[in-house]
């Protein structure tokens, strides 16, 4: 095969689908263990809807805080690290040489071999601190709207899960005909939620799905029976 035939294939999740992951996962089983419990006590279908429906908006605000603030803690962490690797540089070049010299060992380079690239770096003060942040820390520059893109797109995700196994009540009065309706949606959406998250991460899609859907019925199964002792 020439080298103009071969074409690589890789996929990296990228940050998106990631928040979608977190935010429809827990979407998904909360909502969803939250309505069994409350069908597990007889409750009536409007109080299930708007416990529902509370809880969702609670929900997806918590999980939407908490992405904003990974995220801002990530672009804090890289800034901090860079700030600290650009003085290191600049007060400490012999140290920074030493150290690029033993991430170049690693490939199988010896000292001398990399002295053109170290006094390349030094006329490059920046290329230096990037290089160093990738090879040495092993971090990325992050996109600086990123904690907010993320706490959006993690409560928006979470919203579209928590309506799943919450809109069978909203279309039926009779509480029970709605949690065995709600049981199978949310189980058809957590088999498709959870085969397409492993087919993006790489992992086997059966098991994926199998995983996902048994957690979830896990959680709504015990729910379901806590409440049905206590009622």
């Amino acid at each position: 095969m020439s080298p103009d035939n071969h074409i690589e294939k890789h996929f990296t999740a990228s940050l998106v689908v990631r928040d979608i992951i977190i935010g429809m996962s827990d979407g998904l089983t909360v909502p969803f263990a939250l309505a069994a419990g409350l069908s597990g006590a007889f409750a009536h279908s409007t109080i299930i809807i708007t416990a529902g429906l509370a809880e969702i908006a609670a929900g997806s605000i918590s999980m939407g805080i908490g992405g904003y603030l990974a995220a801002k803690n990530e672009i804090d962490h890289y800034y901090s690290e860079r700030q600290r690797e650009v003085d290191e540089v600049k007060n400490m070049p012999e140290k920074e040489r030493e150290e690029v010299a033993e991430i170049f060992e690693d490939y199988g380079l010896k000292k001398e071999e990399t002295t053109l690239i170290l006094d390349a770096f030094e006329k490059n003060p920046k290329g230096w601190v990037d290089f160093m942040m990738r090879n040495e820390l092993h971090l990325e520059e992050p996109d600086k709207n990123r904690a907010a893109k993320s706490s959006t797109t993690i409560a928006c995700a979470y919203i579209i899960g928590g309506i799943i196994p919450l809109s069978p009540y909203i279309l039926i009065d009779d509480p029970h005909r709605a949690f065995l309706l709600s049981i199978l949606c949310t189980s058809l959406a957590l088999l498709i939620f959870g085969y397409t998250k492993a087919k993006l991460i790489g992992s086997r899609p059966i098991v994926g799905a199998l995983r996902t859907t048994t957690i979830g019925g896990l959680a709504a199964a015990a729910a379901y029976f806590v409440a049905k002792l206590i009622a």
